[in-house]
């Protein structure tokens, strides 16, 4: 199958380096000095787990220039700059073009759909800690490296699905498809939101969380706060998400942070809106408790941060 990525960022880039060295069909779409970087000396890698290595020749280009029919776009974009990818996917995609955003923000497919009612736009998200670390260079940081999408609904599933999980294993991805995507975004959520909110009220980078202490209580009340809206949105978690989700950052880079927080400390555009704002939001609307996050978001609009 011909794969599209749209965005070439950690998310993205380490998908499609991974997918490439497989010898998969993978074209990426940036822009700037990164793409200039990828199309001249292809990607580099540099990771904890496979060590440093190049990935080249890479296909990538961006969209004014780019001429395929994808049969999978995936949409690696973030929350802010979604609107952008609508018209451009309308104008490269087939009838039966399949379309999987992975983005931290909850929700985001279902939005999609409604945009793109002619395609299937699935549910998905991605559990990675990786960053450009400098023009046309990924750091990906720890050994988690998992995919996870799937259909909002049964009758909506199709064998490109199962053949990009065969895909993404061929290339040493971790690859879930699964049978309650709502349930398994929103656990994912369970994490991002929580660990960017975090971050942000203390301004601290994995390590801090990793340790005993105010900023490691937090990130635990924040995620008993989703806990708690999981089951409210009658779509609980089928683990201790408290528990799962501190063996995920305890594996971590101690350096390591969410690019939310990556692009508040830059001056950029940020996901704070999706990420915590949403949160808050979302308790009102089920008439659930978020006293933590309300905080987070106290101190956030303090700050001028939207």
């Amino acid at each position: 199958m011909k794969y599209l990525v749209i965005g070439a960022g950690g998310t993205g880039g380490s998908i499609g380096a991974f997918m490439t060295e497989a010898g998969k069909d993978v074209t990426l779409i940036a822009r700037g000095e990164h793409l200039k970087k990828m199309q001249e000396q292809g990607l580099k890698m540099d990771t904890t787990v496979k060590g440093n290595y190049v990935v080249h020749p890479i296909k990538a280009t961006d969209m004014e220039h780019y001429d395929g029919r994808p049969d999978v776009i995936f949409v690696c974009v973030k929350g802010y700059s979604l609107e952008d990818t609508i018209p451009f996917i309308k104008k490269v995609a087939k009838k039966d073009t399949v379309v999987i955003p992975i983005l931290n923000i909850y929700g985001t497919g279902s939005r999609m759909q409604k945009q793109l009612p002619d395609l299937l736009v699935t549910d998905g998200c991605i559990y990675i800690a990786a960053e450009i670390k400098e023009p046309g260079t990924i750091w990906q940081k720890g050994n988690i490296f998992r995919v996870v999408y799937g259909a909002r609904e049964p009758e909506s599933l199709c064998p490109a699905l199962f053949e990009v999980a065969k895909d993404l294993k061929d290339s040493g991805i971790d690859a879930v498809l699964s049978d309650n995507i709502r349930r398994d975004a929103l656990q994912k959520f369970a994490y991002v939101s929580p660990m960017a909110a975090c971050g942000l009220y203390y301004h601290v980078s994995a390590g801090e969380v990793q340790k005993t202490g105010d900023a490691r209580d937090t990130f635990v009340k924040l995620m008993k706060e989703i806990d708690a809206l999981a089951v409210a949105m009658d779509v609980p978690f089928q683990v201790d998400i408290v528990t799962t989700n501190l063996q995920i950052l305890d594996t971590l880079d101690p350096t390591a942070s969410t690019s939310m927080q990556r692009d508040v400390y830059a001056g950029k555009s940020s996901e704070i809106d999706g990420l915590i704002y949403e949160v808050v939001r979302m308790g009102q609307q089920y008439g659930v408790p978020v006293p933590t996050y309300e905080m987070v978001a106290a101190k956030a609009r303090e700050q001028g941060l939207s």
